[in-house]
């Protein structure tokens, strides 16, 4: 800078804001003669100086070339030392990511039986979400086997212990959890043990038996019962919960009165939850204390219940700690939840289990309703099996592959804009196949069924009515359109269904291959008329264990044997 007692200097690159340094060369060429007016380091103040000899060390006015050359060192270390930062860091990411990938288990999502297709798109391209939720009871691992059962049950074959379909609509707007309690007796298609490579026929069983195939054995069974079609599966076992639990921060639950469920005189075992009567919050063990609680809470249909009510308060915590957009919350659970859950393979990477929740994280909780499926007791063994519950259960299940909400008012709406739908066909344009499915029961056939059905079908004006050369197995009589038959094919199925009495909820759709199809089942073995009964027209959410996401007052019944503490 010029100063007093100097003379100015000549404007030159570096009082432009050009740095000399990095543009000089190394040997002083390029200085265009300024070096002249640049004061001697060794002046005396009044300009004056010279030249030194080259033969003398150089420039004598001129800085050393040491500074610039440091200063250039200086560059090439924070750009290599930056680069190292970016890059160490994206492949951490990469390997933490990959790590998570490789606590995945996965396994396929159908044993090869499903009897649904995907539900076409909506309008704005979207289809509704349908995850089959699976606890397992294995004890085959030394982590499971502290937390229960005894070392007889190690190596043998776990059981679907816990069921649940979580349903979420296209819109993504409400969502639905059923159970189907474990003593269900069902139809369970033949499937192949994806480990063992077992071959398992085709059986009339216990739901929860139909891990023995895999997890997709389990929802090859759900999809031939409801014929609701299902996307994903995810099966946790008794460690798992616990650790998600733990990770999650616990939950609140509530009980009317003390409990301690401990073995009792002719009722052995227990989960020995133990609490006094109000509001917990519980985490680790006492969580899988309280979702394994039967006896306590006097049933599996209590059991299911107190289950839903902890699944509530864990997605109302996860909304209260912003966990879907807290970072380091997110790689907690992600943690937690790969090393703690086998998926099917089609959601098998951290980014699609992301995906996923991020689809769940805008359902409002007062939207969630969970419930267990209606059921009545089983003629076979009324004391321990149940089945589905005629008209109440196929009335839910087409709530499902509707895509409806459990919410009444929100079902209101549905059937104003269903009425305004396609118009049937006339009858005697429409060719319907009736099939004899009386033996769902596991009893023998009706013999001649489906012809005495196909007669009444021709009585009404269904004239093109024929029958199938081959037996079908149906609990309950439905009536069944192919997929791309749409809208059309729903209003010919329903003026089927209705031309005999029988309600809209016996009609659903089936993947392509077959047409219009009347299979009669075991619900109707005998007689003229559909037996239609009062609980064919009842809501499925009376009568049955309800829990809606908004509620946080809700509280568990403790069955009296169970209240001492």
């Amino acid at each position: 800078m010029p100063g007093e007692g100097t003379r100015p200097r000549v404007r030159h690159a570096g009082q432009l804001g050009r740095d000399d340094g990095l543009y000089e060369g190394g040997d002083g060429s390029g200085d265009d003669g300024e070096d002249a007016a640049r004061p001697e380091t060794g002046g005396s103040g009044n300009g004056g100086g010279g030249r030194r000899a080259a033969g003398h060390g150089g420039r004598r006015g001129r800085p050393r070339r040491a500074p610039k050359t440091k200063k250039r060192r200086v560059l090439r270390w924070i750009a290599f030392s930056l680069a190292f930062l970016i890059l160490g860091t994206g492949a951490a990411g990469y390997l933490w990511y990959e790590h998570l990938n490789s606590n995945l288990r996965k396994g396929e999502r159908s044993a090869g039986n499903g009897a649904a297709k995907k539900k076409a798109p909506n309008a704005a391209g979207q289809t509704p979400l349908n995850i089959l939720l699976i606890g397992s009871d294995s004890r085959n691992s030394a982590e499971n086997l502290k937390l229960g059962g005894s070392k007889k049950s190690v190596g043998g074959t776990p059981l679907a212990d816990v069921q649940m379909l979580l349903h979420v609509s296209a819109d993504r707007k409400n969502a639905s959890v059923i159970s189907i309690p474990r003593d269900t007796r069902v139809n369970i298609p033949a499937c192949e043990n994806p480990d063992t490579h077992q071959k398992y026929p085709a059986s009339n069983g216990i739901i929860n038996e139909t891990l023995r195939g895999g997890p997709g054995c389990t929802l090859d069974t759900w999809e031939q019962l409801t014929k609701v079609y299902i996307d994903h599966w995810m099966m946790v076992d008794f460690s798992g919960v616990v650790d998600m639990a733990d990770a999650v921060g616990g939950a609140w639950v509530c009980v009317k009165q003390d409990v301690n469920d401990v073995p009792k005189p002719n009722v052995p075992g227990g989960s020995h939850l133990r609490l006094t009567k109000g509001r917990h919050k519980i985490k680790g063990e006492d969580a899988l204390k309280w979702l394994r609680t039967r006896h306590a809470f006097e049933s599996d249909f209590g059991r299911s219940k107190a289950q839903h009510m902890y699944l509530n308060s864990v997605l109302r915590e996860l909304k209260s700690q912003n966990a879907f957009t807290d970072t380091g919350r997110l790689m907690n659970l992600a943690e937690t939840a790969t090393k703690s859950l086998q998926v099917s393979e089609e959601i098998g990477t951290v980014k699609k289990l992301f995906d996923l929740g991020m689809q769940l994280k805008d359902v409002p909780l007062e939207k969630m309703n969970m419930l267990t499926m209606p059921r009545i007791p089983d003629p076979k063994n009324p004391e321990a099996h149940v089945l589905p519950k005629p008209g109440a259960a196929d009335k839910l299940w087409a709530l499902l592959r509707d895509d409806q909400s459990l919410d009444p008012k929100d079902r209101a709406k549905a059937a104003k804009k269903a009425a305004a739908g396609p118009k049937a066909g006339a009858p005697a344009s429409l060719g319907v196949t009736v099939v004899n499915g009386t033996p769902g029961d596991g009893q023998a056939a009706t013999e001649g069924r489906a012809g005495v059905v196909r007669d009444m079908l021709k009585a009404k004006g269904f004239t093109e009515a024929d029958t199938s050369i081959e037996l079908g197995s149906a609990l309950t009589t439905e009536v069944t359109y192919p997929h791309s038959a749409g809208a059309q094919g729903k209003a010919d199925a329903l003026s089927v269904a209705k031309a005999l009495g029988m309600p809209a909820s016996t009609v659903s759709e089936t993947p392509d291959g077959a047409g219009l199809t009347l299979t009669v089942g075991s619900d109707w073995r005998t007689g003229s008329t559909f037996p239609k009964t009062v609980e064919d027209d009842s809501d499925p959410l009376e009568g049955t264990e309800s829990v809606n996401g908004a509620k946080t007052d809700d509280c568990m019944d403790v069955y009296w044997p169970y209240r001492q503490m």
